[in-house]
């Protein structure tokens, strides 16, 4: 998941809760960046900003720590799964809230018919995976 990245000035790899956090601490170390994790609602014990999102069964909330992210810093966001993208986006807007510039989100598994990758490109960001199942 971080050969694409090689070359690449990568300042930050923000996972999301919890399976992001294992893919993306390690991808972190490998690329020499910072890692920031994107929690649910009153996980995190500094000064936050959050964003409510929309799931396919209702409405949640996400955090990250107000000073993970300076303006302009290349991030990528991890997870382990896109299917409807209801969390990636969010986890996307609460990002580009604080001036991130999102280089890619990698999700090992992509379920195309759901939709989520169209919500994540239709932010302007690239979506890369590892491997795709349809028909869900």
């Amino acid at each position: 998941m971080i050969q694409p990245f090689a070359g690449t000035k990568i300042d930050k790899v923000a996972g999301v809760e919890a399976r992001g956090f294992i893919m993306g601490g390690a991808m972190a170390h490998q690329m020499s960046a910072g890692f920031v994790p994107i929690r649910k609602k009153g996980k995190l014990p500094h000064d936050i900003v959050r964003i409510a999102y929309s799931l396919e069964y209702g409405v949640d909330e996400m955090e990250m720590h107000r000073d993970a992210i300076k303006p302009g810093e290349k991030v990528v966001l991890v997870d382990d799964l896109i299917a409807t993208g209801g969390t990636a986006e969010g986890a996307t807007k609460l990002l580009q809230q604080m001036g991130a510039d999102i280089v890619a989100a990698c999700f090992i598994i992509d379920l195309p018919e759901l939709g989520g990758r169209k919500k994540l490109e239709a932010l302007g960001v690239e979506v890369r995976t590892l491997i795709e199942f349809d028909g869900h």
